[in-house]
């Protein structure tokens, strides 16, 4: 029994190493995304005023005579879709799956912020635990020095676990909104465009 035992104190005591690495590396790509995400922060904020004005002249204008040439600066891909559904006519089936499309490139760039969301808390939590062992057994040997360094370790990777996890949380919550949002804009005015073909 006390073999199976230490092989698994070693193995966990073995998996430290990658942890703290994987760690380093989900709070750089999660700086990397805060970055990001602030530029298609301030991108939002002058899309909905551009799609503010469309709305208006949707209003006053037939959807295939509204100038959708502002979108294009703040969200290329919103453009592109609308581009295309106009370049078939506004065909109610090419639409609906040039729509689909857009909306799978939507859920793809939701995909780093729930893999950070995801694996952030896990990894700080496997950093947190690998480290009890070693601190229990220099707190039962009397190492003080050990279980103290043991349990600096511990805290630093809950910490940068959290941050992470955290990150990858209100960003996908963001995103996900913003692409509802989007979502529903090109539907609101595919549906217009074919409503007034019929």
């Amino acid at each position: 029994m006390s073999v199976l035992t230490n092989i698994l104190y070693w193995v966990s005591t073995g998996l430290l190493i990658p942890v703290i690495i994987l760690l380093i590396i989900g709070f750089v790509w999660s700086i990397m995304i805060l970055g990001g995400f602030y530029g298609s922060y301030l991108a939002r904020r002058r899309l909905r005023k551009a799609m503010g004005q469309v709305h208006a002249q949707l209003e006053q204008r037939s959807a295939r005579e509204v100038d959708y040439a502002e979108i294009r600066k703040h969200h290329p891909a919103l453009r592109a879709t609308l581009e295309r559904i106009a370049q078939l006519n506004w065909n109610a089936v090419h639409a609906e799956k040039l729509l689909v499309d857009f909306q799978r490139q939507g859920e793809r760039g939701l995909k780093p912020s729930t893999i950070l969301m995801r694996i952030g808390p896990m990894l700080g939590l496997m950093g947190t635990l690998i480290p009890m062992g070693p601190a229990l057994r220099g707190l039962a040997t009397g190492d003080i020095a050990s279980m103290a360094a043991n349990m600096q370790v511990a805290f630093a990777t809950t910490v940068i676990g959290i941050f992470v996890g955290g990150v990858g949380f209100v960003t996908l919550l963001a995103k996900k909104g913003w692409y509802v949002e989007d979502v529903n804009n090109l539907r609101y005015i595919v549906e217009l465009a074919e409503h007034e073909t019929s």
